[in-house]
């Protein structure tokens, strides 16, 4: 009986020792980018950071696949990664992907770096603050390095003005600094920064650029457990080895915010914003195409303000627009209008403010859209002015002008039949049943009338 009553209980011990551990099982939330780094999936990884902080995940891993972006999303994300009291693991994944400018920053903030077979991380120089098309920071003839020989340190400072060798220097002692936190590469770091080098994973690996190169995700969990952790004064021991994988994918204001925070988007929703607005003046009453464009013009602004533009360039558009509508009110022979074109095309050139991958208005869409816009224009002004030569068909002023015939004898006030309708009416002269007369004005039910020429 004994036997059996223990025999019970540790069957109930084990049971609920493995209840106690499925419930406490170490959960790995894995997040991913795919693209620029824009405000979009800057807004994603900070909640996707958040909720993991509360639900007090094991491991976040960032797998990346970017060509760089912008300089103030990176560093909210950075910014994010650092305050973490939960490790944090980039993943540059999957084969054939990198961390390329941004990323490669993003990498060195993270707690573990870790890169696929054949990707490739760098190519780190600011560009954001670069006028159009600006110079590589490097003499022309001086091709990036690459490989081991990488590693050594920029010998003298980038070129060019002074403000782009203030950026250089800035994102330099930036990456610097997260390299001396995370104990990797330092002289490397610099030089991804100052010269644009880049390296393949296995020559990171090599250089200490990054912790360790993986298969696939299970790969780098399988390699991850038991590594040890300094955070936060603490030291934290890895236990991935049976770990629960979660992918959390870009909800609907994720997704809506990286379709809005596209320029090439942007652009149009704020074409579409001025020209419904411009249609709803111009026909006031029609509500549809003002309602539509006041949304759209908003969602185009608050995808711009996030970006780098050229308030210059957005100066030369609005000129342009106000050109070609002036074009058809206007008898300049063309020159009001061909001067809007010009100056809408090379106001949409000047738009965007950077030569960031990804973020730039190509010219396959400025022109038809400068074109469209140009037609647009002449037939919504030309539409107006018709509509304003048109004579009036309803309302008071409508009586204003109208006939009609007198129906008995009268000497100053009688009645009398207008479209069709029976009116009280005022006449300075007497006026016989049947008289043609014409309508001078109304004084609210009343109307004036006068004998028409001949009766």
């Amino acid at each position: 009986m004994l036997k059996l009553l223990h025999f019970f209980l540790r069957t109930a011990l084990l049971a609920s020792l493995g209840l106690s551990a499925s419930v406490h099982a170490t959960t790995v939330r894995v997040l991913t980018v795919q693209g620029a780094i824009s405000p979009a999936s800057a807004d994603y990884l900070l909640r996707g950071l958040d909720k993991a902080i509360d639900d007090k995940v094991h491991l976040v891993v960032i797998e990346m696949d970017t060509p760089g972006g912008l300089d103030a999303s990176m560093r909210d994300i950075i910014k994010a990664i650092l305050a973490s009291p939960v490790p944090v693991a980039s993943y540059v994944s999957p084969k054939g992907a990198r961390a390329a400018s941004a990323g490669t920053y993003i990498l060195y903030a993270s707690h573990i770096a870790a890169m696929a077979p054949a990707t490739n991380l760098g190519a780190a120089t600011p560009i954001e603050l670069m006028p159009g098309g600006g110079e590589d920071p490097r003499p022309a003839n001086d091709p990036p390095p690459a490989g081991p020989d990488a590693s050594k340190p920029a010998s003298s400072p980038p070129p060019g003005d002074t403000k782009m060798r203030k950026v250089v220097h800035d994102a330099a002692a930036y990456i610097r600094g997260l390299a001396e936190l995370r104990g990797r590469n330092i002289e490397w770091a610099e030089r991804a920064v100052r010269e644009a080098v880049s390296l393949s994973a296995s020559e990171a690996l090599e250089l200490k650029v990054i912790d360790l190169v993986a298969t696939d995700l299970d790969n780098l969990l399988k390699q991850v457990n038991g590594r040890k952790i300094r955070m936060n004064g603490q030291t934290i021991t890895l236990d991935t080895a049976h770990a629960a994988i979660e992918r959390v994918m870009p909800d609907w204001r994720s997704r809506l915010l990286a379709v809005i925070g596209d320029p090439s988007i942007a652009y149009i929703l704020m074409l579409l914003g001025i020209y419904g607005l411009i249609y709803e003046f111009s026909n006031p009453g029609t509500l549809f195409p003002g309602v539509v464009g006041g949304i759209c013009l908003l969602l185009g602004l608050f995808a711009l303000q996030v970006m780098p533009i050229s308030y210059a360039g957005l100066a030369l558009m609005i000129l342009g627009i106000v050109l070609m509508i002036a074009e058809a009110f206007l008898p300049s022979f063309g020159a009001l209008g061909l001067g809007g074109i010009i100056a809408f095309v090379i106001g949409s050139a000047m738009l965007i403010d950077t030569d960031v991958p990804g973020y730039g208005i190509p010219w396959m869409l400025i022109v038809p859209l400068a074109a469209t816009s140009a037609l647009f224009s002449f037939f919504v002004a030309g539409m107006a002015i018709k509509a304003r030569a048109r004579p009036v068909m309803t309302g008071a002023e409508e009586m204003i002008g109208a006939t009609g015939e007198i129906l008995g004898d009268m000497a100053h006030e009688g009645w009398a039949r207008v479209h069709g309708e029976q009116w009280r009416v005022r006449s300075a002269v007497p006026l016989k049943r049947g008289s043609r007369v014409r309508v001078r004005a109304r004084h609210d039910l009343i109307l004036d009338v006068e004998p028409l020429q001949g009766e």
